[in-house]
């Protein structure tokens, strides 16, 4: 089993001119890696702090969830940033990340050769809130925590698990999960997609910081795969019609209003 090496993530990292992922904080084993960051933040990390493990013992997804983080085989990276923005306008950067992660991912599957691809439509898609899919299964997660100080955001931690080299998942996730090497994309580094992690998040942030969502919006049209399906997210039903401005879900339901959700867990209605 071979461990990450954070000499090889700090020079792919300056190779690429990263914004972030300075300082590289990269452990054998840690609990979670967002805590590890959250913890660095209010010991006064700076900006663009990054932390990785090639395990963790207690990863987690959104809603406390655990995080299947085996040793060796995936990514588990966390990063503080520290944007100039009022609390009221963080909540959508979880899918603003949700796109960069997909934008490392998606030029790779689109340069495999025919044939080479594994599974049916293994397009990359963003599932609201939290989730880059690939063929429908789940590729990565982003798990987003703000520290505030009053309307103003002190720190956000950003989390991303993203599956590269993993052959098998335990039975609960075997059919909703899947990996870049279940994909086709078996010859990457985990070093390297780090370092370009790091940029791809870097950059979004920025954008982000500048000008919300609206940059993205085009990107997050493209990706929604809720779009047109049957969902029931807090307690609303009907069919998933895009994503607001202000990153909430839509729904139509049956009476045909629209309707924007803000958070919960969506159940895709099926039959």
């Amino acid at each position: 089993m071979r461990r990450l090496d954070a000499g090889v993530i700090e020079r792919e990292v300056a190779r690429l001119g990263a914004p972030i992922g300075r300082p590289l904080a990269v452990a054998w084993e840690t609990a979670s890696t967002n805590d590890d960051a959250r913890s660095a933040a209010a010991a006064g990390a700076p900006h663009g702090a990054a932390f990785l493990a090639d395990a963790q013992t207690q990863g987690r997804g959104r809603g406390g969830r655990a995080w299947h983080s085996p040793p060796g085989e995936n990514l588990y990276l966390s990063v503080v940033l520290r944007p100039g923005l009022p609390a009221s306008s963080v909540a959508p950067i979880a899918l603003v990340m949700g796109l960069a992660v997909a934008s490392v991912v998606d030029p790779r599957l689109a340069r495999l050769a025919p044939g080479s691809r594994r599974g049916d439509g293994a397009e990359v898609r963003l599932k609201w809130p939290n989730d880059v899919l690939a063929g429908g299964r789940k590729l990565a997660g982003i798990l987003v925590e703000a520290q505030l100080r009053g309307e103003s955001v002190s720190s956000v931690i950003v989390g991303v698990g993203m599956n590269v080299h993993a052959s098998s998942f335990p039975p609960e996730l075997s059919g909703r999960a899947t990996s870049l090497a279940m994909l086709g994309i078996d010859d990457v580094p985990r070093e390297l997609l780090a370092a370009e992690l790091l940029q791809a998040i870097g950059d979004a942030a920025a954008r982000f910081e500048a000008g919300g969502l609206a940059p993205f919006a085009e990107d997050l049209a493209r990706m929604d795969w809720l779009r047109g399906r049957r969902v029931e997210v807090a307690g609303v039903a009907g069919v998933a019609a895009g994503i607001d401005p202000e990153g909430h879900l839509l729904i139509r339901g049956g009476d045909g209003v629209l309707r924007a959700v803000a958070a919960g867990e969506v159940s895709v209605i099926t039959g």
